[in-house]
């Protein structure tokens, strides 16, 4: 038997376990099985839906009483590619020069056994003036249908709650710690088709080219979006296929089709985004015949604002590493884009630097050095009343910026936006000055 209260050892364990997404293999049975005997309530759910594989995702929790700090994570992982090309066996869980080799072993079964090894080692202390739980999906890396999303509403219908959440994503960028993520952008696809009349290029007045047509619509979405906001860049508008599917040089297609994603950020909502490149391409067209369709699968931006649990998890890497981390809110999806809507969610765990690479792989000493901060914030989450509730993710944008149509007041409105909150964050600190003399006095 392992001993799961060291992070390398159950690392390994889960690295041998071959749960390439959709496949079980046998990870989350593992875990299952570890947090039962620590005493977890731990719930196997297999969950469905048509034109989809079925996904395997395990939830456990020790205690019954608030708070609830909820640990999150995937133990399904990426096909490890051509297994020639890899140094060792990719689930072979390998051990080179102080070195752990695997598919997973950075994204993320090296951060689930940091986080799992650290509560049991808290427990053993004594139970928690609180609760534990654990959110572990099998379908982060596949379509996201069967796992997070189910999981958490399966667990609303219980009568769970959760306070707040730490995903064991990794966040950090150079070495461990460096950087957490507080946030992050919404996303947004969709392709638009123009449609014109096919002819001969020798003949353009009998034809009606939708190429120029695109153009023209295309050039509309490629202008600002917005100018940043406090925790994000600018939102960002990527054309990523253009396509007539015409191979022949004499005749002007019938149809021209673009693809586009947008990152945005939370001067944004979901709704208020398609609303603005609905309108821009409105007016655009002019008299062009096009169709503008989104896809599904789009995401909103959150932000966790800085406050005592963000405090609290930055103050907890600081101590175990003698570096701050930066906030950050770049990067694609993770499954924090599910968790926020049930509480507030901070990113962070091993260096990113390998994932889904050849020969991913991880220092041993990296995974003991975030297990232990994931010790120390469990540790001061309890030995604390719960962190104040006012850490919410952003459920509006910074204006209603969703209500805006022209393109003049657009950058009036952010600019007001940002002066606000900027005079705002200045109340705070003479605030908090003001307080702090007053103790001193």
């Amino acid at each position: 038997m392992i001993d799961a209260h060291n992070p390398v050892e159950l690392a390994q364990a889960l690295i041998r376990c071959r749960s390439v997404t959709p496949a079980e293999g046998g990870a989350l049975t593992l875990l299952e099985k570890v947090l039962k005997i620590a005493g977890f309530d731990t719930h196997l759910q297999t969950f469905t839906e048509p034109d989809t594989a079925d996904v395997t995702n395990l939830y456990a929790r020790i205690g019954t009483e608030e708070p609830v700090l909820l640990f999150a994570g995937h133990t399904d992982v990426v096909p490890p590619g051509d297994e020639e090309a890899w140094t060792s066996d990719p689930f072979g869980a390998e051990i080179k020069d102080g070195v752990l080799y695997g598919r997973g072993a950075v994204d993320m079964k090296g951060g689930v056994a940091a986080m799992v090894a650290a509560a049991l080692r808290y427990l053993d202390a004594g139970t928690p003036v609180g609760s534990i739980a654990f959110l572990i999906t099998g379908d982060e890396e596949g379509p996201s249908v069967n796992g997070t999303p189910k999981l958490l509403a399966w667990a609303k219908e219980r009568g769970e709650r959760f306070d707040h959440c730490l995903l064991a994503e990794p966040s950090s960028r150079a070495k461990v710690g460096d950087e957490i993520k507080i946030g992050r952008r919404g996303s947004l696809s969709g392709t638009v088709v123009v449609h014109g009349k096919q002819g001969h290029v020798a003949y353009p007045k009998l034809a009606d080219n939708p190429i120029r047509r695109l153009m023209t619509l295309l050039a509309a979405l490629n202008q600002p979006l917005d100018y940043g906001t406090p925790h994000f860049e600018r939102s960002n508008l990527e054309i990523t296929s253009v396509d007539v599917e015409n191979h022949t040089t004499n005749i002007i297609p019938a149809k021209a089709t673009a693809r586009f994603n947008v990152r945005f950020n939370d001067a944004h909502t979901l709704e208020g985004m398609k609303a603005l490149i609905t309108e821009r391409l409105e007016r655009a067209a002019a008299d062009a015949r096009y169709e503008l369709v989104f896809t599904p699968g789009a995401s909103s931006s959150f932000v966790a604002e800085p406050g005592p649990f963000v405090d609290m998890i930055s103050g907890s890497i600081e101590a175990e590493t003698a570096s701050r981390p930066n906030l950050s809110t770049a990067g694609g999806t993770s499954d924090a884009r599910y968790i926020k809507d049930f509480c507030p969610v901070v990113e962070f765990g091993l260096v990113n630097a390998t994932m889904h690479q050849v020969d991913e792989r991880v220092p041993v000493e990296d995974l003991e050095t975030v297990a232990r901060v994931y010790g120390r914030i469990i540790e001061r989450y309890f030995a604390q009343s719960a962190p104040s509730r006012t850490i919410l993710p952003s459920a509006e944008p910074v204006s209603k910026l969703s209500e805006i149509s022209a393109e003049g007041e657009l950058e009036a409105a952010l600019e007001a936006a940002l002066n606000a909150e900027a005079q705002r964050r200045e109340e705070a600190a003479e605030a908090a000055a003001a307080a702090l003399n007053k103790g001193n006095a």
